[in-house]
């Protein structure tokens, strides 16, 4: 891979990683404490549950793995929290996660991205672990939005003054 694709690659998955915390931050201040916790039945999770488990897979791919961190991961314990934290401590776990993970990936190198590493049980690159936790930050996210607007009745005004019908140029 050369350089220009590696800086490009990581551009682009920070931007992702970037658009999709505010919208989790936004859905979270629009829940109240008991509400973040709150799970729509027995087989789903709650918005706070869905935070920990993203802190939690974020930090196995890219702070762990590709920062080269012991792995401490307990993935279980993502699930069964039930008012474990506040809504400010949940936001404050999630921004440092982020920022730690995004520091990792803006020094990495070309080699660095086509490194296999084993995580989860899975052989994967550096681009494959990038990729997967951005596909898997926006799928939760998605599910966050959907519970909180599902909750409260109301769209979240994340595009606001943006035609989203446009187009594309050629």
């Amino acid at each position: 891979m050369n350089e220009e694709l590696a800086k490009e690659f990581i551009a682009q998955s920070i931007y992702r990683i970037n658009e999709n915390t505010p919208k989790i931050i936004h859905c979270v201040n629009e829940l109240g404490e008991d509400e973040i916790w709150n799970r729509p039945n027995n087989v789903s999770n709650s918005a706070g549950n869905l935070i920990l488990h993203l802190c939690g897979n974020i930090t196995q791919y890219i702070i762990s793995s590709i920062g080269e961190i012991e792995d401490i991961r307990e993935r279980d314990n993502e699930f069964s929290a039930n008012g474990a934290c506040s809504k400010s401590e949940l936001i404050e776990t999630l921004k440092t996660t982020v920022e730690k993970a995004i520091a990792i990936i803006q020094n990495m190198s070309a080699d660095g991205l086509l490194r296999k590493r084993h995580v989860q049980g899975f052989l994967s690159s550096g681009v494959g672990n990038i990729i997967q936790v951005t596909e898997h930050y926006s799928y939760h996210t998605g599910q966050i939005i959907f519970w909180t607007k599902l909750l409260k009745s109301k769209d979240m005004g994340f595009y606001p003054g943006i035609d989203l019908n446009k187009k594309n140029e050629q």
